[in-house]
């Protein structure tokens, strides 16, 4: 190898461009024995600029510092025939002082595929190179593209950290040069600004544009001189960054700016401007630069065509190219580029939007995931890439880890909201079925309490019912369970499989397969440091919870031992409360000739309380009968009670035999003296079924429906007076003649209204069923009407806010030729008369054994009123399910029984009456009174004291008798 060649070889990479130059034109020069070289450098606007020479004096090189790339020089011919070219110096008649010399050997400079410069030798004597020297040449050209490819930018001197003093300098006003260029002459004036900033001292100026040339740096002169060109011609600002040489030999960045100025044909006459230091800047730049190049992120530099224009070592790796290679190439034509599915589709629709955009992809050919962020620029767009694979796994391992704690928290959160909500044992069961198995992909839950030394079913989700039965108060073994094992010990147990589960307890090795279960988790619940049964989470395959999961079950059973501690207490005072109102409602309906009944009383839904809803059936004197129904406001335990204590007053209100509007204002008063917050609705209905007539009050209370024989549904509807508690007597009353057969519906809000329904619709609801139930002859049978009125009005699967109740009554008239009645004189011969329509009446009704009786009853009756009593007086006898004797009169004075001594002449009539009948008493009629007896048609024996005599025998003096 040439000695030559061997010397440039141990050149280390890293050489500044000047420093490459300058030996490679030295040893060109050397080794052809040359009188010297140069190096030009491509710039725009088809201009070489001379950055280097060797061994020629400026006054030969002055016309060379630019050449035009389209002209005649040699330089310009090795660019344009892309090889090495012999110009002699004959053929180049252009110059103005001859060179010396037989010819210019010029040989193209290139920088990957595209020429960037050329390299030109100065031949002496010998002429025109050798073929040897050829091929020296080419080799000196391309170790300076290989030295050039590994130049670092050029970059200023190292800022040494101020002192005191120079920070103080450094913070005045920052001094800007002004300069003058005459272009035609080429003479320069710079102020003194100038002449500091240029390193140059007023002596050594001598006001031409050589001393500019002379000051600014080899690798910087080439292209500032193309950008004062280029201003000139396109008549623009002329602005350049480039370095000058101090005073003490070091090397400064300074910025220019400048315009040029033109005569009348638009020929340029001088250009005028400014210049300061940037060192800083440019120092930050240099610095961003050689980042940029070294940084571990991928970076691409690309113009508006996709055309690379930089790529950093990491680009270049993965693409595969180092950056001269790279250099001008088309993004997408990289086979590296190609990989990368919709690289090319997701970079345009992100330019597209002229904002920065970033965005994932994968590499095909391996599992690698990068991220790619797309910056737009004025003269194109930067890309960076990021490997991000393990970034990404770590991130999504993080948000799963993130997402199931926060899916736990939520979990958590809802099962404790939800067990807030829950009132009863089941309702705690449930809401762990709900928000505990599916997270946990379990499939049974199973949950009991200690009773005694037993262990009682509390409830079960998804095991069979025959396995919850066995498990159900089994009672305590001395062979161990790990349920009793869990209470016990207040530890979890947790079992992972079925041989597991069989080799602790042998003796319930079946207990898995009849479960149906592979694996469980039995849990302790523990509340206010009293564990007082366990929760059992189990599996259908075998299982092996992990330490969080049992710590999460651990924490949440902790929660549902507190919701069913409070549940349980709730359970029993529901129970209570519940026996409490079914002790307070009717046990059974009378069977009374007026009417046949049937009532409901459903009480709301899980988790309510009770209510104080209530309906009853009284029989009152002469067949008549009160049909009662009515709600106290509001649910518990006082509800109820207060329910107990209006049932029981208005059944002695009705014993009384007081009319409807009356008993509604006496109710009225007990519920006014329970307090403010006490209030109630009733309705009272009276039905006679001797006029058919029925007599009906309501307080606050829904109107009842009334189904006639014909089927048609009627709401009687009298004036709605405020619940008893608000209003202010008297009640309104109103009277009704009711059919034979027809139906009578007393009911409460709770069967008609509910929050999805209004009570106008659920009324016509009510109506619309019993309609159907008419016209289909379900009407018939009572019970079965209650229960299609249950179903269709209270379903099952709708949870009630409030409990109801109805009572559905068939009304039934007495038929005339069972009643029987007489006028009677106000005179003595009044009770024989009497006695003698008894015992025709009764014989005609073959009632013949019941005559003696009534006829006693019935002379003491009639001789009281003629005795105590005004007209008029009357006699009626009833044949209903009793044989009813009334006598009325025209006073209001009511009989009272007293217990009269063995002086007393009288007082002892009534109990007479008393003892002969099987029951008695009097009312209040709109004209007196009405005194009445009731005889049992079974008959009964006669009482040996009284019954001796036969009635007939006394006909004339039955009074004095008495």
């Amino acid at each position: 190898m040439n000695a030559r060649l061997t010397l440039l070889g141990t050149v280390a990479p890293g050489a500044t461009e000047s420093e490459v130059f300058r030996l490679a034109l030295g040893h060109a020069v050397g080794e052809l024995s040359a009188l010297g070289g140069t190096m030009h450098l491509r710039g725009p606007m088809s201009a070489l600029r001379l950055v280097s020479s060797v061994g020629l004096p400026p006054a030969l090189t002055r016309s060379w510092e630019i050449v035009d790339q389209e002209g005649p020089l040699a330089p310009a011919r090795a660019l344009q025939q892309g090889k090495g070219v012999w110009v002699p110096l004959s053929q180049d008649t252009s110059e103005e002082v001859a060179w010396p010399g037989t010819g210019l050997a010029a040989l193209p400079v290139f920088s990957g595929r595209r020429s960037i410069g050329a390299l030109t030798v100065l031949a002496g004597e010998r002429g025109e190179p050798t073929p040897e020297h050829w091929d020296f040449l080419r080799d000196v050209v391309a170790w300076t593209e290989d030295r050039i490819a590994q130049a670092p930018p050029p970059s200023g001197p190292t800022q040494a950290e101020l002192s005191g003093e120079r920070l103080r300098q450094a913070l005045k006003e920052v001094q800007v040069g002004s300069w003058d260029w005459d272009i035609r002459s080429g003479d320069l004036i710079w102020d003194e600004a100038a002449l500091e900033l240029y390193g140059t001292r007023r002596a050594d100026f001598t006001g031409r544009i050589d001393n500019w040339m002379r000051i600014v740096h080899p690798d910087d002169l080439a292209p500032t001189l193309a950008a004062a060109q280029q201003a000139i011609l396109d008549h623009s600002v002329y602005e350049a960054e480039y370095r000058v040489r101090r005073l003490d030999g070091t090397w400064g960045w300074t910025q220019a700016r400048g315009r040029a100025t033109y005569d009348e044909q638009g020929e340029p006459l001088r250009m005028i401007g400014v210049g300061w230091e940037s060192n800083e800047s440019r120092t930050a730049r240099d610095a961003l630069s050689r980042a940029l190049r070294n940084m571990s992120d991928g970076f691409l530099a690309v113009n508006d065509e996709w055309r690379i224009t930089f790529a950093n070592l990491e680009a270049e790796r993965f693409l595969g190219f180092s950056e001269e290679e790279l250099f001008g190439r088309l993004l997408w034509d990289l086979p590296a580029a190609r990989e990368v599915p919709d690289l090319k589709r997701r970079c345009l629709e992100a330019a597209a939007e002229e904002k920065p955009a970033g965005f994932d992809v994968r590499v095909d050919s391996c599992p690698a995931r990068l991220h790619v962020r797309l910056v737009p620029g004025p003269d194109g767009r930067t890309l960076y890439f990021q490997d991000v694979t393990e970034k990404r796994r770590l991130a999504e391992e993080r948000q799963a880890a993130e997402r199931a704690a926060a899916e736990r928290a939520v979990r958590i959160a809802e099962l404790t909201t939800e067990l807030a909500k829950a009132t009863t044992s089941r309702d705690v069961v449930d809401a762990v079925a709900r928000r505990v198995l599916p997270p946990f992909a379990a499939s049974g839950l199973m949950v009991q309490a200690v009773e005694g030394d037993r262990l009682h079913h509390v409830g079960a989700v998804g095991y069979p019912d025959e396995f919850v039965a066995l498990l159900d108060s089994r009672p305590r073994s001395a062979a161990g369970h790990p349920a009793w094992d869990t209470i016990t010990s207040d530890v979890p147990l947790f079992l992972s499989s079925a041989e597991e589960y069989a080799r602790l307890y042998p003796e319930m090795a079946d207990f898995p397969a009849r479960g149906g279960k592979r694996s469980w988790a039995f849990l302790p619940l523990t509340a206010s440091g009293h564990t007082f049964g366990v929760c059992v989470v189990s599996f259908d395959r075998p299982r092996v919870l992990d330490d969080e999961e049992r710590a999460l079950l651990t924490t949440i059973t902790a929660l549902v031992a507190q919701s069913l501690e409070r549940a349980r207490l709730y359970d029993a005072e529901h129970t209570r409360s519940r026996e409490l109102q079914r002790s307070l409602l009717p046990q059974a309906l009378p069977d009374l000739p007026a009417c046949t009944a049937a009532a409901r009383y459903l009480p709301a839904g899980p988790g309510a309380d009770v209510g104080g809803d209530w309906y009853d059936l009284i029989p009152l004197s002469g067949g008549q009968v009160a049909l009662v129904v009515g709600d106290v406001m509001g649910h518990g335990l006082p509800e109820a009670a207060t329910m107990g204590r209006l049932r029981t007053a208005v059944h002695t209100l009705a014993d009384l035999e007081l009319p409807p509007g009356e008993i509604l204002g006496h109710l009225n008063d007990i519920v006014g003296g329970m307090g403010e917050a006490s209030y109630a609705t009733c309705l009272y209905a009276l039905y006679d079924p001797t006029t058919q007539v029925c007599s009906i009050a309501r307080a606050g209370h829904p109107p009842p429906a009334l189904v006639r024989p014909d089927g048609t549904v009627h709401f009687p509807e009298p004036d709605a007076d405020p619940p008893l508690g608000a209003a202010e007597p008297p009640f309104e009353t109103v009277e009704l003649e009711v059919p034979e057969g027809s139906l009578l519906v007393l009911y409460t809000d709770g069967l008609v209204e509910s929050a999805k329904r209004e009570m106008d619709e659920g009324m016509a609801d009510l109506a619309r069923l019993l309609g159907a139930a008419h016209a289909d002859g379900t009407a018939v049978d009572l019970e079965r009407l209650c229960d299609t009125l249950t179903a269709d009005l209270l379903p099952t699967d709708q949870q009630a806010a409030d409990d109801a109740a109805f009572l559905v009554a068939r009304l039934h008239a007495l038929p005339a030729d069972r009643m029987a009645s007489w006028p009677l004189p106000e005179d003595p011969k009044a009770a024989s008369l009497a006695r003698r329509h008894v015992r025709e009446q009764l014989a005609a009704w073959d009632l013949e054994e019941l005559i003696p009786t009534a006829e006693l009853l019935v002379s003491e009756l009639v001789g009281n009123v003629v005795r105590h009593a005004r007209g008029p007086v009357r006699l009626r006898l009833l044949h209903t399910a009793e044989l009813i004797c009334e006598v009325y009169d025209g006073s209001q004075t009511m009989p009272r029984i007293r217990r009269a001594t063995e002086t007393d002449e009288g007082g002892r009539g009534l109990q007479l009456i008393s003892a002969l009948s099987t029951r008695w008493g009097a009312r209040f009629t709109p004209t007196g009174k009405c005194i009445w007896t009731e005889q049992s048609l079974r008959g009964s024996e006669q009482p040996s004291d009284v019954l001796f005599l036969d009635a007939a025998d006394f006909d004339e003096d039955w009074d004095t008798l008495l």
